[in-house]
Parts: structure tokens; C-alpha cells; sequence
């Protein structure tokens, strides 16, 4: 003998969805991933911003080094009490003198500034974001002087290694 099941109260239909709790899991387990997801992305921007650090600290510290090298190959006019440093550095982007070409033109030494990565204003010029040295600082107390030396960071922050931004 066959049995007849009765039909569902709402027309045949079988029901479908979520229960509460099948709902209050998976929020919990979106929440977990959503904790480990947000520090490894916050590290992944910190290692990018310093990347970023590191190749602008190099472009320019290669710039400066190359200023002082064509003024003590005597292909820039400098005093005679002057280091061969540049004076700003807006120098190595505008451009100097040679002075070994008839004509004059100018060697230049990059073809803009970067901008520190580490400076929380973004409307600043570049020139500005860095911390300058001069050749007559003390290396451990840089100062602003009548040449540019080094370029620093101005943030105070750690790195990911535990140096400060402004020692790199």
C-alpha cells in the first residue's frame, strides 16, 4: 500500500533560504577575514610607500652626487669658498651652465623632484617635503645650510625594519 503525503500549507511549494543561524555564521566568518585581511593590507601600503621612499632617496642622492662631480670636474662655475654642492634643489631639475661648452648649454641633473612619500600634505611642492643637509651639518643633527648635502624625510614614523624614515 502506497502512502500519499500531504501537500505543503503553502501550495506545493517547498520552502528555501537562510536560516538565522546559517546567516549569523557566515557574518562571523566575513568578520574574521575582514580582521586578517586589514593588517596585511595596511603592511602591503607601508612597504610600498617605503619602496617608494628608498628609489626617491637614491634618484636624488645620485643627482646631488652628480652635481658634485661635474663642479669638480670644473664643468660648473662655483666660488671659491663653495662646496660644489648644490644650492637648492630645484637646481638639479632647472638645469646649469656648462661651463667646458662654447655653447653654453645646460646639463641637468633630473627631470623632476620627487616627492617625499612620507609627507602627509599632498598639495606641498617637493622641494619642501624633504628634510635638507648641509655640507657643514653635523651628520647625526642635519641642518639646512648654504648648500644641499643629503636629502632626509621629515617623518618621525618607524619603518618596517625599526628605523625612523628620517635616519634612511
Amino acid at each position: 500500500m502506497r502512502r500519499r503525503l500531504a501537500p505543503a500549507a503553502n501550495g506545493g511549494a517547498s520552502q528555501s533560504g537562510f536560516t538565522l543561524i546559517e546567516l549569523l555564521v557566515v557574518l562571523a566568518i566575513m568578520g574574521i577575514l575582514a580582521v586578517l585581511v586589514v593588517p596585511v593590507a595596511e603592511v602591503t601600503v607601508q612597504r610600498s610607500r617605503e619602496q617608494d621612499l628608498r628609489l626617491a632617496l637614491r634618484e636624488i642622492r645620485t643627482a646631488i652626487d652628480q652635481f658634485k662631480k661635474a663642479s669638480d670636474e670644473g664643468r660648473i662655475a662655483k666660488q671659491a669658498d663653495a662646496t660644489g654642492y648644490p644650492e637648492t634643489l630645484a637646481v638639479l631639475v632647472n638645469g646649469v651652465d656648462d661651463a667646458k661648452d662654447p655653447k653654453k648649454r645646460k646639463i641637468y641633473f633630473l627631470r623632476r623632484l620627487p616627492r617625499d612619500p612620507m609627507y602627509a600634505e599632498s598639495a606641498a611642492d617637493p622641494a619642501e617635503t624633504w628634510g635638507k643637509r648641509s655640507y657643514e651639518s653635523e651628520p647625526n643633527e642635519p641642518r639646512e645650510g648654504k648648500d644641499v648635502y643629503d636629502v632626509y624625510s621629515r617623518s618621525t614614523r618607524v619603518g618596517l625594519n625599526g628605523i625612523p624614515y628620517n635616519k634612511w
